[in-house]
């Protein structure tokens, strides 16, 4: 097997894995233009001034290699980020299963778990699609995460997709249904599932670290410019006082470094993988006084155990 690449790192060379990175695939940009009158693919891009991807995901797959072999990263998490585009990710997975793996965007409500074979994750968006994660159609997600002993992600927090603000496009998104605390039952009734809350809970940082606390099989995902952070309570503690050490200092004492998961919430070309996250972090990390054993467990080495693949670790 070829070696993996490694990063530069504060700590010396480090082995990442991304565990959050949007695959907006040409499927996805059509879904987004059909909801638009008059708009095109292309024309989505030029307004957005993106790039836009090639119809045929394996093509999309290896320019994200590519990608990931400049920036020194070894793997990464793809979402496939909208409902019903799980066979994007897969494809993707399939061309490079050294370097991917597949979660997938799921509404609850219209999902068919038959087309999720290869996914490692199903991404749940209660906010987006309007349901209590504690319903029973959300329960048949985890049901299955059970049986087919997957992970379930789960966003909670302020929610924006900001491709759609661009274009023009409603987001007609309801945060009665993105409080953590939501988790708490469900997580409690299946302990087995490994259940990822991204970028701190986006806003519920509080509620996120009681339910880590209550609950050994959450996670917190590391992932994104982490914005929420303005509207913390203790915002001026967290301007003056180190921003991101804070926040990873709570995390730590809360989950230890076993249950962070580094993520970057990248997403399009030709801004590719979001390095300066990864810096961010890294330094933010580093200052803390994290050590070289934890730096691999949170850039890496967590995600890979949690999905059964830590086998594939270089």
């Amino acid at each position: 097997m070829t070696a993996l690449p490694q990063r530069p790192s504060p700590w010396g060379p480090l082995t990442v894995t991304d565990a959050h990175v949007h695959f907006f695939s040409h499927r996805f940009f059509s879904g987004l233009a059909a909801q638009k009158p008059g708009l095109t693919v292309e024309a989505a891009g030029a307004q957005l001034g993106w790039r836009m991807p090639p119809e045929e995901p394996e093509r999309l797959a290896a320019e994200w290699i590519a990608e990931l072999d400049r920036q020194d990263v070894s793997a990464a998490a793809l979402i496939a980020s909208a409902p019903g585009d799980e066979a994007s990710v897969a494809a993707a997975a399939r061309a490079f299963p050294e370097r991917f793996l597949v979660f997938a965007m799921v509404n609850p409500r219209t999902w068919n778990p038959d087309a999720c074979a290869e996914v490692q994750a199903a991404c749940l968006f209660p906010a987006m699609h309007a349901y209590p994660v504690y319903d029973d159609a959300a329960q048949a997600v985890f049901t299955w995460a059970k049986a087919q002993r997957r992970a379930v992600f789960v966003h909670c927090g302020a929610l924006s997709v900001g491709v759609r603000a661009k274009l023009g496009l409603p987001s007609p998104f309801d945060m009665r249904f993105s409080n953590p605390i939501d988790l708490h039952a469900v997580a409690l009734r299946y302990p087995e599932v490994p259940i990822i809350v991204p970028h701190f809970g986006a806003g519920y940082f509080r509620e996120a670290l009681m339910l880590a606390d209550l609950c050994p099989n959450v996670y917190l995902d590391t992932s994104s410019s982490n914005r929420w952070m303005r509207y913390e309570e203790l915002h001026h503690h967290l301007e003056t006082r180190g921003g991101l050490r804070v926040v990873f200092r709570r995390a730590l004492d809360v989950l230890g470094p076993e249950r962070l998961l580094f993520g970057t919430d990248s997403s399009f070309f030709p801004r590719g993988w979001h390095h300066p996250i990864f810096e961010e972090q890294a330094r933010a990390l580093y200052e803390i006084g994290l050590t070289m054993a934890h730096a691999r467990m949170i850039f890496g080495e967590n995600l890979l155990r949690i999905l059964g693949r830590s086998g594939n670790e270089s």
